[in-house]
């Protein structure tokens, strides 16, 4: 490979810390809630590892935030072929920022500009960083151009991430960029956030495309079958008196919370605390939402945000995950709500998932952009997948 095209959607991900799930029409939303761009440091982590491996590769990509600032930072030269704040100039909604992540105002019509600049230098791989949404916009491009045999590779920065067209981490895709030596097809899927805020996961298949080949390019999620009503009940009957549970997303850990008599937010983030003995008295048990069927407790908060987790913690804390299907990841896929953050405040992580999950996943993985924390996290872990039963699964 002797060149490469380089395109970052500097808003992708802020929706994630912040509750929303992502930032499709929520992108004011994030900023009022004072979410932070995460995209172009994760841009640079892959542009980084790339460049250790490839310095000498041409570099073409968009200006500022949009790539020529990370691929600087990353020891390159780049050559600007796009520049979103020029093509603005003449439309009627004004010029776009292309200086500050926190105030930028590109859009997917910037994106797929940007990606059509780069074909046009026939650059040997596109590497995007965003979403699902983002993979979508390259896609659409490469099929429009008739580009369809030129590869392209993500690095995640989205809040979802269904698409089997991105590498587990960013420095695995700039390892993966600069030795990969064949590619084969893979799927590119998105989803409808307005229905994924509801609960709802409804994807949609949109393109196949060329994706560089290696062991470190994620699978697309998988949906899992089975009963976890053992696993669940057996949670519940283990539940600490006066301890803290954040529950995270999916439906692994809303039995769970179903268990304890909580209504779970499906694809959000729950707190809970357990009655303490004295607090419980001896007196018929209660959920947090009055099921009477559950176990004395209090919903402290319900799909909440990052910094709403923080609030109403109080030790000893729990957090419950459960990994994504066919993917493996038990942080930094679908729950930046438990940031770094609330993870350094939990005295003990709970792994949960059916036998049958854990035997479509080779590993698990985690990817919190802290990097020091995600080597704390490494290593053998305890996954429950019944009312007694647990297996030993290592975290990469």
């Amino acid at each position: 490979m002797e060149s490469i095209g380089v395109v970052v959607n500097p808003i992708a991900g802020m929706g994630g810390r912040v509750g929303l799930k992502g930032t499709d029409g929520k992108l004011e939303e994030a900023r009022r809630r004072g979410a932070e761009p995460r995209a172009p440091e994760r841009a640079r982590e892959a542009l980084r590892s790339l460049y250790r491996r490839a310095p000498d590769l041409s570099v073409y990509t968009a200006a500022g935030v949009m790539g020529e600032r990370a691929a600087r930072d990353a020891g390159y030269e780049p050559t600007v072929v796009y520049d979103p704040a020029t093509a603005a100039d003449a439309a009627v909604d004004g010029p776009a920022s292309v200086a500050d992540p926190a105030t930028a105002e590109t859009t997917a019509a910037d994106t797929r500009a940007a990606v059509r600049a780069l074909l046009e230098r026939g650059v040997d791989l596109v590497l995007f960083v965003g979403g699902d949404g983002t993979a979508v916009d390259v896609a659409t491009v490469l099929e429009e151009a008739a580009a369809d045999e030129t590869p392209m590779l993500g690095v995640p920065a989205g809040v979802k991430i269904y698409s089997s067209v991105f590498g587990v981490t960013p420095a695995d895709a700039g390892r993966i960029a600069a030795e990969f030596d064949r590619v084969e097809a893979r799927e590119v899927n998105d989803i409808d956030e307005d229905a994924y805020r509801e609960g709802e996961v409804r994807t949609e298949l949109q393109a196949i495309v060329p994706v560089p080949v290696a062991p470190d390019v994620q699978s697309g999620k998988q949906v899992s079958s089975g009963s976890v009503d053992s696993l669940a009940a057996g949670f519940a009957r283990e539940v600490e008196p006066g301890r803290t549970y954040v529950f995270g997303p999916g439906s692994t850990v809303g039995a769970i919370e179903t268990e304890l008599g909580i209504d779970p937010s499906p694809l959000g983030v729950d707190v809970w605390r357990a009655a303490s003995d004295t607090e419980a008295g001896g007196s018929a048990e209660s959920g947090g939402d009055g099921d009477s069927t559950g176990r004395p407790g209090e919903v402290l908060a319900r799909d909440a945000s990052e910094s709403e987790i923080l609030a109403v913690l109080a030790e000893p804390i729990t957090v419950v995950v459960s990994p994504i299907g066919g993917q493996g990841f038990i942080f930094g896929r679908g729950n930046h709500q438990i940031s770094p953050p609330v993870i350094r405040r939990a005295d003990e992580i709970a792994v949960v998932a059916s036998g049958e999950k854990l035997d479509g996943i080779d590993s698990l993985r985690v990817d919190t952009a802290d990097a020091e924390l995600d080597d704390r996290l490494r290593g053998w872990t305890q996954v429950r997948t019944g009312r007694f039963t647990t297996r030993l699964v290592k975290v990469f």
